[in-house]
């Protein structure tokens, strides 16, 4: 049997594109992106270390492309609306903690999936009340602002999935939409509308409905269907793509990549009930190491430059870790805190920027060294809460849930 070439004169698809050219990345690729996984208010805390970390190196203000998913997209908010860009040069420290750190801070010290929640629960007869809830406290607490008001530049990228046609639906100053679905102009959606669509998760929130005619939309390849409304839903970004990766692995020469995203633990057999879970576990972990995996290779096969870093990783994990937390305190109380949006402790906020920062600084250090060079010896922002006993006590419990939430 013969195994099938695929050529660039194979019979080309809908959009007019072989297979060859439709997977292929980008001959020329330029510029640098940076992605923010998703991953609760854990994930926005841990990129805030990165962030800061990213500033001081110089390597922020040469960033083309922010993307983002869920808990990353609330850090991409206050990133693209509390710094004054374009930058020419790295944020002054006092600046950065005044305007980025400070509120990133107080925002994730306050309960935001409860109250949302409960919008749920009173109005039951509306299936999307706490994804338009969680939209109202983004508006409120994060910013009102529309994505025309976002930069021309740096871009950035708000991920979400489109449950309709199941791909990746993105948010950005000139355009919303996605490929199937097709692109219209985003001046007037709101910046809350995105990062509530990119991080309602399932199944605490149900999609966010588009509210858009889908006469809107133009240039999308999937075929219309005459006769049939489509009633198009978005759910959390990280249902397609935790990492934040496919708007840009495509085109850019150089992809940061900060995950402060979920982490499978061992779990034993707990019956029927905790198997059906696992197995969705399973699926979701082995499609984010594929990602994963691919991105490295590209890095070692020289397609592309860059560097990734995890939040289940230590800084020992990398040729020039430096100081960071220790391995076992990293699997066994760090990377288990919870991926919620409920209210986080002092020591839980200050513990997870020091991780982002150790760990940024780390991978910037081993595989960035010349981007970075002459960069000042990284001073992580939270010293008192450097020492591993005092982490492990304070977080004991960080990795468990409740029904109503922390306060």
């Amino acid at each position: 049997m013969l195994t099938p070439r695929y050529e660039a004169t194979e019979r080309t698809g809908p959009s007019g594109e072989t297979p060859v050219a439709r997977y292929r990345p980008a001959r020329e690729r330029t510029g640098m992106a940076l992605c923010l996984s998703g991953g609760g208010f854990r994930a926005t805390l841990f990129h805030l270390g990165a962030l800061r970390r990213l500033n001081e190196v110089g390597l922020l203000h040469r960033v083309d492309t922010f993307t983002s998913v869920s808990g990353g997209s609330i850090m991409a908010a206050f990133l693209a609306t509390r710094v004054a860009w374009p930058l020419g040069a790295p944020v002054p420290r006092e600046v950065w903690d005044r305007d980025v750190a400070a509120p990133v801070r107080r925002f994730t010290q306050r309960n935001l999936r409860t109250p949302a929640i409960l919008r749920r629960w009173i109005q039951p007869w509306s299936s999307s009340a706490g994804s338009r809830a969680l939209m109202a406290l983004y508006a409120a607490r994060l910013s009102s602002a529309k994505l025309g008001a976002l930069p021309e530049r740096p871009r950035f990228v708000f991920c979400a999935t489109d449950m309709a046609y199941g791909v990746n639906f993105v948010f950005e100053r000139a355009r919303v939409g996605d490929y199937r679905l097709g692109y219209t102009d985003a001046a007037e959606w709101e910046l809350a509308r995105a990062v509530a669509a990119s991080s309602c998760f399932p199944p605490v929130f149900n999609p966010l409905p588009l509210e858009r005619p889908l006469s809107a939309f133009k240039g999308g390849s999937a075929p219309v269907v005459r006769g049939t409304p489509l009633d198009v839903r978005l759910s959390d970004g990280g249902l397609y793509d935790n990492l934040g990766l496919e708007p840009v692995w495509k085109d850019h020469r150089t992809v940061l990549v900060s995950d402060g995203g979920w982490t499978l633990m061992r779990a034993g057999d707990g019956g029927i009930f905790q198997r059906i879970g696992r197995y969705v576990e399973i699926v979701d972990y082995q499609a984010a190491a594929l990602r994963k995996r691919w991105l490295i290779s590209s890095f070692l096969a020289g397609e592309m430059t860059g560097t990734y870093w995890g939040i289940g990783s230590a800084t020992s994990s990398y040729a020039k870790g430096g100081s960071g937390y220790p391995a076992d305190l990293v699997e066994e109380v760090i990377a288990p805190v919870r991926t919620d949006l409920d209210a986080f402790s002092d020591a839980e906020c200050a513990v997870l920027e020091n991780h982002g920062y150790l760990l940024c600084d780390a991978a910037v250090a081993t595989h960035l060294a010349a981007e970075a060079a002459g960069a000042p010896p990284a001073e992580p922002p939270n010293p008192r809460w450097l020492d591993a006993a005092a982490v492990r006590d304070a977080l004991s419990g960080s990795a468990a849930r409740s029904l109503f939430g922390r306060w």
